[in-house]
């Protein structure tokens, strides 16, 4: 056997018992087992409570495994064995041949350790930190084990570790296996372990690895040194942290890669002279280093995910907030520019099947027009020709120059209603993260669109349902004057039950109506509806407006489903000169306000029963006579219970608001009586508001 250290019978005996820690495990040769060996010694070490031990086992425990993944090629068997005196590690391979070749590297034939060969340098680092160490052979292979004793554990230990230390032809002290004065204390070893970003700084980074490379340099003796990360950002790689010169390129030029994960990448480089222990060092602390910028990396990734879920939240309540269709599909590109993409551009798809642009933008504004141009262009290779192809093929297609991006189909409920482009920006392409963000802003602006189209054909529906009901014009009379307002509620897509209508009768008098059906939406429209065309039939036929009441209140207990009404009918005729007569009979109706010419109003008629709540009704009916100037105006519940706060509108405010109008025209009268009630409040109605006036128009 060659002197290659400590011979095996002057290996410890692995601690073991009651007060012994031992831990064996076998590891394949690849990258990731010195960090598996360093966690096994650093379990032990706490299980042990020799946590002073733990910045030079660690160091030596790396050496060891690396320099056997490197040469020996073969599974590594990895013991650590501790006790109350300290620690010791054995790392054996199973490769045939001498053990400097295999797990030192290249046989040692120098007279001097200076001198060492370039691969064969490795167990420095053991000799100047391990008490004691040596190498031994197994009928299996071979390794190299250390030991590292507490400070002060006993004068035996330290006369061994003076008396073994330094395997390569002698001793230490100031023989030829002394090692040389600049190589790095435990102490520093220890500082360089401690060095810590400050939890307090706005980017802790550039001053921990700034420190660390500092210290790192200084202690093997570099000219000069500069660590370089790409956190695939765009930007691309930039100095993190600069020591000294610049490092020149060439064989003395040390490399290492930061073991950090995508997009993250970095390299350390230092510009050192050969030494045993620059790069181990120089591993130690890339390793240090990749720890935080990993924690950083993941701290980055949670603040950028938490960002883009709040801009998904913020962007669905913008797209929520709007229920018209063009209005929304104009939101959509300022949504996505500048934030996710150069330039932005929405196509809908029209009933056959063609791609209209809809909205677009750019970050420069002055691009518009060439985009606008290059969005029109046709062609096999056109834009149009690939977002034809995302359209159809629901899925996401590149675009290639000049306006270089993706394509994504816009898709709601099963309906494909056109594709979202999307320009990627100058600096970087869009990651990952980026285009699945994308693809969730298209799913909720597909859907923001698809709602804003249901709520216009609802709104179209309900409008024209509205006006079914009411009269398109009302008719123009000598001495008569008849003037209606209508305002429908804030939601503009739900039918109101509130109608008027003013008809002739057979007797040449003129039939004027006023109602509410209670509720909102299509069935109040129909039933609506129902009481308009009863009514139209029954004076039709003659029948006096107490049947016509009577009647209409059995239909509605028959077929209204549940809904009522409240009504109020006036038949207006010619009376003594230039007076009009009116009858005035009311179904559960507020009693209209009537407006002298000379000046005041007064509230008239006589209530009764609303109609389709009971079986029987009581409609008393009240003769109100009207001078010239005189206007009878009507109402519905929309104009007295129009709110503000707790505060009504109420019929009193309605009468003082009617009494300074005495004089005007009907138009003049129901115009001015609309803007009091909506000016009452600054909220969109919440019911109805239905006016009507007739007016004593004779000269």
């Amino acid at each position: 056997m060659e002197d290659t250290g400590v011979s095996a019978e002057a290996r410890p005996a692995a601690a073991g018992g009651p007060d012994g820690h031992v831990r064996r495990v076998r590891l394949p040769a690849d990258r990731r087992t010195p960090a598996a060996a360093r966690a096994l010694v650093r379990s032990v070490l706490a299980e042990a409570d020799l946590d002073e031990l733990l910045n030079e086992a660690l160091l030596l425990t790396t050496e060891l495994t690396t320099n056997a993944v490197e040469h020996a090629g073969t599974e590594l068997d990895i013991e650590v064995a501790a006790d109350e005196v300290g620690l010791t590690v054995t790392v054996s391979d199973f490769a045939s041949g001498p053990v400097d070749e295999l797990i030192v590297g290249v046989r040692n034939d120098t007279a001097e350790i200076t001198e060492v060969a370039e691969r064969g340098r490795g167990l420095l680092l053991v000799d100047h930190f391990a008490s004691r160490w040596g190498t031994t052979y197994l009928p299996t292979g071979k390794g190299v084990w250390f030991r590292l004793d507490r400070s002060g554990a006993g004068s035996a230990s330290a006369d061994a570790a003076a008396g073994t230390r330094g395997g390569h032809g002698g001793a230490g002290g100031d023989g030829p296996g002394a090692v040389s004065s600049d190589a790095p204390s435990a102490g520093a070893m220890s500082e360089l372990m401690q060095i810590s970003p400050d939890p307090y700084a706005d980017d802790p980074l550039p001053d921990f690895a700034t420190g660390l490379l500092t210290r790192v340099a200084e202690m093997v003796g570099a000219a000069g040194g500069v660590i370089r990360l790409d956190r695939g950002d765009g930007p691309g790689s930039q100095v993190l942290a600069r020591y000294g010169r610049q490092p020149r390129d060439g064989n003395e030029l040390l490399r290492v890669k930061l073991s950090v994960h995508r997009p993250y990448a970095g390299e350390l480089e230092l510009d050192a002279a050969p030494s045993a222990y620059a790069r181990p060092l120089a591993v130690l602390a890339a390793e240090r280093l990749s720890l935080h910028l990993e924690n950083d990396r993941l701290r980055r990734t949670d603040v950028r995910r938490q960002a883009w879920l709040t801009f998904l939240a913020e962007a669905s309540e913008l797209l929520a907030q709007s229920l018209d269709v063009e209005l929304t599909m104009a939101l959509i590109p300022q949504l996505v520019v500048p934030r996710l993409g150069q330039w932005c551009a929405v196509h809908t798809t029209d009933e056959w099947g063609r791609l209209r642009l809809a909205a677009s933008s750019h970050a420069d504004e002055s691009v518009l027009p060439q985009l606008h141009k290059v969005l029109q262009e046709t062609g096999p290779d056109s834009v149009q020709a690939r977002l034809r192809e995302a359209s159809r093929n629901a899925a996401q297609v590149p675009l290639g120059g000049p306006m270089e991006g993706f394509a994504v189909p816009l898709i709601a409920r099963g309906q494909r209603l056109g594709t979202l482009a999307v320009g990627r920006h100058q600096r970087h392409r869009h990651d990952p993260d980026e285009v699945a963000v994308l693809e969730d802003v298209a799913r909720r602006a597909a859907l923001a669109i698809e709602n804003a189209r249901i709520h216009a054909e609802r709104r179209r529906v309900a409008q024209t349902l509205q006006q079914s009901l009411l009269p398109p014009v009302l008719p123009v009379v000598d001495g008569i004057g008849f003037a209606a307002e209508y305002v429908p509620t804030g939601d503009d897509a739900d039918v109101g039950g509130d109608f008027y209508d003013v008809l002739p009768l057979p007797d040449g008098r003129w039939l004027v109506v006023i109602g509410d059906v209670s509720g909102k939406g299509v069935q109040a429209a129909a039933v609506t509806g129902l009481v308009r065309d009863v009514i139209r039939v029954l004076v039709g036929d003659g029948k006096p407006l107490p049947e016509v009441l009577t009647r209409l209140n059995e239909t509605l207990v028959e077929r209204g489903g549940g809904r009522y009404c409240t009504l109020a009918m006036a038949a207006v005729g010619p009376g003594d000169g230039d007076r009009l007569d009116v009858s005035l009979h009311l179904a559960g109706h507020d009693r209209p306000v009537l407006l002298r010419g000379g000046g005041g109003g007064a509230f008239v008629g006589t209530g009764g029963t609303a109609l389709g709540l009971l079986d029987t009704i009581a409609t008393p009916t009240a003769e109100v006579p009207l001078t010239p100037g005189d206007a009878l105006i009507f109402y519905t519940d929309g104009v007295t219970e129009r709110r503000r706060g707790r505060e009504l509108f109420g019929t009193e405010r309605l009468r003082d608001a009617a009494a300074p109008l005495a004089g005007y025209s009907a138009d003049v009268v129901a115009a001015r009586l609309r803007a009091a009630a909506i000016g009452f409040s600054v909220e969109a109605p919440r019911d109805d508001i239905a006016i009507l006036v007739l007016r004593n128009d004779a000269v």
